[in-house]
This record gives structure tokens, C-alpha cells and sequence, in this order.
């Protein structure tokens, strides 16, 4: 059916080109998109290394703002939509509220979103807190990557921003809620054992979820001390962030209608539009 419509599909994920293509769709792996980050922040490098370069220089974050060495940074990414945004941030900040006696010198970053109106709620919302936040843009890859690399563990809506913490070798706790009506739907209609992406790619409960029912603060806040306290736990979540990237790496192609370095022709934006260019002269020709 999709043969009638469909012409070639760019894969940001390795397995789906075999999917595509044993259903006689033609398909080629193009990379994700998150590993233009790592080539944009390390120019030295491309994934084609058996050793994946966590990003981030955490200790320029800390001399930026000020900070301790000591103190305990810990990232909440809400999600980039406000009514997302809206249902998360309270249950986040009351993980945070939980948490805060045990580590006295807790601190939280917020990369907020490039969307007014999720930046004046978060904004409204911090003013409030008894609990130090700070506030960077979501848009500035350095700044961002930094700030993950400062924190000791994080909480996030799952989407990108999990790969964004796994490329910064993270720790992290996926929570998510949605309406009811979603919820209910979504229990009853998927098949899928995890939402994340990096448990789907390695088919096992690397980073906790805590979805639905089961995302409330007491329970964040539990997942989130095995984190900050038992080092086996953390050296788990960073080992899979590296075997992830190493399945996600792309090797040096030869790119149509590109003079490209090795480096070049790693950039998943490159692999696409070198793939439409081929697909593009193959219909012209044919």
C-alpha cells in the first residue's frame, strides 16, 4: 500500500531500514538527528571512533554561575509544549521538595524551551519555589550540554530529551502523564515494554519510568535517590548511554552531489539530502 505513495524513507533509527526494506519499502539509515550535536561540539570527531566523547564541560558551568563543587545539580526537563509542561513541572517540583532534606546544597537547572509562552509559566511558576533554580536556554547547545554535564542526575518527559541526557551521559528518571482518556488508550492499544527510546534500542529497563499512575513524586523522588546514591546504579545508566551511541554511529559514506571529508559525510543532515539528491536523479533518469 505505502509503495503507491511513497518513494524512498529516511531512517533516524538503525533497525528501521531492515523494517522498511523487508516490506519492500526502500529506505536508508540516515542517523539521528542528536548526533549533530556531538559533531557540532566536537569538531575533532566523528562517530565512526569505537570510544563515544560524552558532551559537556561540566566545570565551565560551575565557574559560570558561581557554583560549589560540591553542590548537587539535578536537570528537569518538563517537556517544550505548555500543556505538558503545565501537568509536569508541579510533579517535579514536588519530587524536588522531597528530596531537598537529604541533599541540603540541592540546586535545579531548567532548560526552558523556545516557546514565550513555557518560558513566562516557568518563570511564574520558580518565583514561588523555596528551592534555588536557574533558568538557560533550551536553544544553546553549549549551555545546554554544560548545565547536563554540572548535574548529577535529571528528570525528563522522555521524547529527545532523553537522548540529549544520554549524550551527556546522564543519569536520568523518565516520567510522563497524559489525559486519562490518552492514558486509558494507550494501556490498552500498545504492545510496547518501554517509552524511552534508549530501553527500546537496548531492549532492557536501563533508565526507570515512571509513567502514568505510577508518576508521582514519592516515586520519582525514590528512583532518583538510587541515582544520586548508589554508584552501581549511575555506572549503569552511563555504560548503556555508551553502547547506545555505539549502535546509533554512523560510518563514512559517499555522498551524491557532495564533496564531503569523512567527518562530513558522518552528519545525518548530509546523509539525508544526499539521499534525496540520489532519489531525485534516479527518478529524473529513469
Amino acid at each position: 500500500m505505502l509503495q503507491k505513495f511513497i518513494d524512498h524513507i529516511l531512517c533516524i533509527l538503525p533497525f528501521e531500514e531492515e523494517i522498511c526494506r523487508s516490506a519492500g519499502l526502500s529506505a536508508t539509515y540516515v542517523g539521528h538527528p542528536l548526533l549533530e550535536d556531538a559533531l557540532h561540539l566536537c569538531p575533532e570527531w566523528f562517530p565512526v571512533s569505537n570510544e563515544w566523547k560524552f558532551l559537556g564541560n561540566g566545570d565551565a558551568f560551575l565557574r559560570k554561575h558561581g557554583l560549589p563543587a560540591g553542590a548537587t545539580i539535578i536537570t528537569l526537563l518538563p517537556g517544550s509544549r505548555l500543556q505538558e509542561v503545565t501537568r509536569m513541572l508541579p510533579i517535579f517540583l514536588q519530587t524536588m521538595e522531597q528530596l531537598k532534606d537529604l541533599f541540603p546544597e540541592l540546586l535545579i537547572v531548567i532548560p526552558v524551551a523556545p516557546n514565550y509562552h513555557v518560558k513566562a509559566y516557568i518563570e511564574k511558576e520558580i518565583a514561588s519555589w523555596s528551592l534555588s533554580a536557574i533558568l538557560i536556554s533550551g536553544t544553546s547547545i553549549e549551555q545546554k550540554y554544560d548545565a547536563l554535564r554540572a548535574s548529577r542526575a535529571a528528570v525528563c518527559t522522555s521524547g529527545s530529551a532523553v537522548m540529549e541526557l544520554q549524550l551527556a551521559a546522564l543519569p536520568c528518571v523518565v516520567a510522563y502523564r497524559a489525559h486519562f482518556l490518552t492514558e486509558w488508550l494507550i494501556q490498552r492499544r500498545t504492545k510496547l515494554k518501554f517509552i524511552s527510546l534508549p530501553n527500546i534500542l537496548l531492549d532492557a529497563a536501563i533508565i526507570p519510568e515512571k509513567l502514568f499512575q505510577e508518576c508521582t513524586s514519592e516515586n520519582i523522588a525514590a528512583s532518583l535517590r538510587d541515582i544520586l546514591l548508589d554508584d552501581k546504579a549511575r555506572h549503569q545508566q552511563i555504560a548503556a548511554a555508551g553502547k547506545l551511541f555505539t549502535l546509533l554511529r554512523l560510518q563514512p559514506r559517499v555522498l551524491t552531489g557532495f564533496s564531503a571529508s569523512p567527518r562530513d559525510s558522518c552528519w545525518p543532515s548530509m546523509i539525508a539530502a544526499s539521499t534525496i539528491l540520489g532519489e531525485a536523479k534516479t527518478a529524473k533518469t529513469g
